[in-house]
């Protein structure tokens, strides 16, 4: 048993990880196949993984309105939405418009209720950023002044009233300097893509690094236990 629950996993996750490191320098058709196989098994993994979310969310919520726990009611609606939106998801097998391109009535449901339930949370947050950037872009040092110089920058050059309000003030006294859009593309393009490169090279030798530990039996997290 211990065998079956420790060892095999192990055994299992070092042949896939070396094989398919291997995998991707090998220019062959059979190579390729093998891996077009396995993505296919990951598919149908997804699906039972898909599967198990969907249990686990009605199970918890299921068990919060039986014990009408508080936030129980917006379970409830939980639960209704689920399974109205199931029902007719199925009934529309999934199409969100028919052939003739006429809205289904999931494709009502999806683009009527859920993307302007998302439109407007994303509305929300961008109040809440506002008052994080407002708190934390605070001069306490030269860095900070640096980041709140050129957040400020960004955001102007974002909007039409920034180029509006920078014609009027700096770009009319002095006339040889770029315009704030310019300013705005040179900082995004330059000074953040030079950054974001830096971090995503950090996180990729840092899975580098964990898919190693987890090949070699290291980091065994993924087993449930705590090691």
């Amino acid at each position: 048993m211990n065998f079956a629950k420790r060892q095999l996993p192990l055994i299992i996750c070092f042949l896939m990880g070396v094989i398919f490191a291997i995998q991707y320098y090998v220019p062959h058709q059979a190579s390729e196949n093998m891996l077009t196989q396995v993505n296919d098994w990951m598919l149908v993994i997804g699906i039972f993984g898909i599967a198990l979310g969907l249990y686990s969310v009605i199970h918890l919520n299921m068990v919060k309105i039986k014990r009408q726990a508080p936030g129980w009611g917006f379970s409830t609606i939980l639960i209704f939405a689920l399974v109205v939106t199931f029902v007719i998801g199925m009934m529309n097998k999934g199409a969100t418009v028919t052939p003739d391109f006429q809205e289904t009535s999931f494709g009502w449901i999806y683009n009527k209720m859920l993307v302007s339930l998302g439109s407007t949370v994303f509305s929300i947050l961008a109040f809440f950023i506002a008052s994080v950037a407002f708190r934390t872009f605070r001069a306490r040092s030269f860095e900070a002044l640096l980041l709140m110089a050129a957040a400020i920058i960004v955001m102007f050059g974002r909007v039409p009233l920034g180029e509006y309000i920078w014609g009027l003030t700096i770009g009319k006294v002095i006339t040889s300097i770029p315009t704030i859009s310019s300013i705005t593309e040179w900082i995004m393009q330059v000074l953040n893509m030079a950054g974001r490169r830096g971090i995503l090279l950090g996180v990729m030798l840092g899975g580098i690094a964990t898919a190693i530990k987890i090949i070699l039996g290291i980091e065994r997290a993924y087993l449930g236990g705590k090691e």
